[in-house]
């Protein structure tokens, strides 16, 4: 039975510390460790804003007007739509604006099958000249101001890759987008702390720039957000997070949207918990390997944890007295509130929050068994509350 609490025991810690621990920490290094990443507003290279777009004809041309509104030299900008084999009105509707638009640099790139995000990324950036490549998705909305923040820290030559602060519009139209935009918060305040003290262990997809000369091609089936970080860490380069480029965007409005978008997040899981051997040598990659293993690797362990946790409870509820007890019953407890918060929507605080938990746990699992089964791909159906 001592195997059995020491597995117990390590399994619970690691939960503690993904979502409590870790975070706390964090905290307390910002007030021992005060640095700030250097901003050179007067900055203004070229950049390109690459789109990546499927069947977006509901939001596409929102989004290049709003891009027109951009404060940026115009001399200096370009615009590209990179439209993954769309096969509704998207691509007319870029062609239409191209046409209106003619004293604006705006071109689309159309990739001739549909093989997802990151490839259609991929063949895009081969297009490019500029010297910095910003990516965002058709249904994030972007501050006047955000190309200028995200530009500005690269005279840092040291910094590759700058994410920008996404924040979501409509937390208080659901329970669902209200819970994500709590843990997304959260989040961001790990991201910003870990930015001015090293690096950031991961990125965002709405609103994000990389030096096009560190542009990195990588398989379809991974994607920037969570692998660039670490490809430039590993170099020995940093990805930084500026909160004051910003970014708008939906949250799934349902359960189901938001459980698609984790279960896509998740389709590389098993890579992501030890994506490279080199992040544990912490000599070398000092506070990059404590983030990526707190941050990442923690929180990618959650679906085992969280069944070692509890199978391991049940004989131990059995043989080693009350206090097993109680941790069983407060494990059945959590798991019967999170049924009860999926099936009546319950606007309790508490069960709303542990709802959502659980639904990011299974949709971990979800991952796991997708890639274990071969159907882990590329490509996904968009949420269609966040449009």
């Amino acid at each position: 039975m001592l195997v059995l609490k020491i597995l117990w025991g390590m399994s619970a810690f690691i939960i503690f510390w993904a979502m409590m621990g870790y975070p706390a920490s964090l905290v307390v290094l910002k007030k021992l460790i005060r640095r700030q990443n250097k901003k050179d507003e007067s900055y203004e290279p070229t950049v390109t804003i690459m789109v990546v777009a499927h069947n977006e004809e509901k939001v596409i041309g929102e989004k290049l007007a709003n891009l027109l509104n951009t404060d940026y030299p115009k001399d200096k900008l370009s615009f590209l739509i990179a439209s993954d084999y769309s096969t509704d009105k998207t691509d007319e509707i870029v062609e239409t604006f191209i046409m209106d638009n003619p004293d604006r640099d705006i071109r689309i790139h159309k990739s001739v099958n549909h093989y997802g995000k990151t490839n259609a990324q991929n063949e895009a950036q081969a297009l490019c000249n500029t010297e910095i490549l910003i990516m965002t998705d058709a249904n994030a909305m972007f501050e006047p101001n955000a190309v200028k923040e995200l530009v500005s820290y690269f005279t840092d030559p040291s910094i590759a890759y700058v994410s920008g602060q996404l924040r979501y519009m409509n937390t208080d139209g659901s329970n669902t987008a209200n819970s994500e935009g709590f843990y997304w918060k959260l989040d961001l305040l790990c991201r910003s702390i870990e930015s001015r003290i090293q690096t950031i262990t991961a990125g965002n997809g709405a609103i994000y720039a990389v030096r096009n000369a560190d542009y990195v091609v990588i398989p379809p089936i991974e994607c920037h957000d969570s692998s660039f970080p670490v490809l430039y860490a590993l170099k020995k380069k940093r990805a930084v997070y500026n909160p004051d480029a910003v970014a708008y965007e939906k949250a799934g409005e349902v359960n189901e949207d938001e459980f698609k978008r984790k279960v896509r997040m998740n389709r590389i899981i098993l890579r992501g918990i030890l994506p490279d051997i080199r992040i544990l040598n912490v000599f070398s990659y000092r506070w990059f390997s404590y983030f990526y293993l707190g941050h990442r690797t923690c929180r990618y362990l959650l679906w085992l944890m969280h069944l070692l946790v509890f199978v391991l409870n049940i004989p131990l509820a059995f043989f080693c007295g009350v206090f097993w007890k109680v941790t069983l019953a407060l494990q059945t407890m959590f798991y019967l509130f999170a049924v009860i918060g999926w099936l009546t929507k319950s606007n309790n605080t508490i069960i709303r929050f542990i709802t959502y938990y659980c639904m990011t746990i299974i949709a971990q699992w979800k991952g796991v068994i997708n890639i274990v089964t071969g159907k882990s791909k590329p490509v996904w159906e968009k949420a269609e509350s966040t449009r």
